[in-house]
C-alpha cells in the first residue's frame, strides 16, 4: 500500500512540475508549482519525516507560493503575464534538460542502492515543537505573523489600481 501512495505522489509530482513549465500563463505555473510542492512535502511525510514535511508546506506553500502569486496578481497590470512557449531559448533548454536527464540516468544506474533501514532519529518530535513555539516562543511568533500581515497590507495598498 505504502508503494502505491509514493508512485501515485511521484507521478502527480512529475506532472505537476511538467505542468508548471509548460502551461502558458504565469499565474496557472505558480499554482501548479504549488501543487508540485505539495507533492514533495507529501513524499516527506511518506518517508517518515515529519517536520521537514511541515516546514515544506509553511515556508514554501505557504510563504513563497504566496508571495509569487501576489506578486504576480500586483505586476499583471504593468505587462504582458503571458510566457510564450516556442521561442528560441526552447532548444536549447530542451538539449540542457537532456543532457542533465542522461547524466542523471548514468549516475543512478551507476551507483548500488541497497535497500537497507536506517535507524531511527532521535530528536524532538512535531508535538514538542509546536509545544515549544506556541509556549515559550508564542510573543517571536506573534511578532512574526503581525509582521507578515502589515507586508501582505502594505503590498495590497501599493499595488491598488488608483482610477
Amino acid at each position: 500500500m505504502t508503494e502505491f501512495v509514493f508512485y501515485t505522489i511521484a507521478v502527480g509530482l512529475c506532472a505537476f512540475a511538467l505542468l508548471s513549465v509548460t502551461v502558458g500563463d504565469v499565474f496557472h505555473s505558480a499554482v501548479w508549482l504549488t501543487f508540485t510542492l505539495l507533492s514533495v512535502a507529501g513524499v516527506y511525510f511518506l518517508l517518515g519525516a515529519p517536520f521537514i514535511g511541515v516546514i515544506q508546506v509553511l515556508v514554501y506553500v505557504g510563504g513563497i507560493m504566496t508571495l509569487f502569486i501576489f506578486a504576480i496578481k500586483l505586476t499583471a497590470n504593468i505587462g504582458d503575464a503571458r510566457i510564450r512557449q516556442f521561442t528560441r531559448q526552447l532548444w536549447p533548454g530542451a538539449v540542457l534538460a537532456a543532457v542533465l536527464l542522461a547524466f542523471l540516468l548514468a549516475v543512478i544506474r551507476a551507483n548500488a542502492w541497497s535497500a537497507r533501514a536506517l535507524p531511527p532519529v532521535q530528536g524532538p518530535d512535531l508535538k514538542e515543537i509546536g509545544t515549544e513555539l506556541l509556549t515559550r516562543y508564542l510573543l517571536p511568533f506573534e511578532f512574526i505573523s503581525l509582521l507578515l500581515l502589515a507586508a501582505l497590507v502594505g503590498a495590497i495598498v501599493i499595488g491598488k489600481v488608483k482610477k
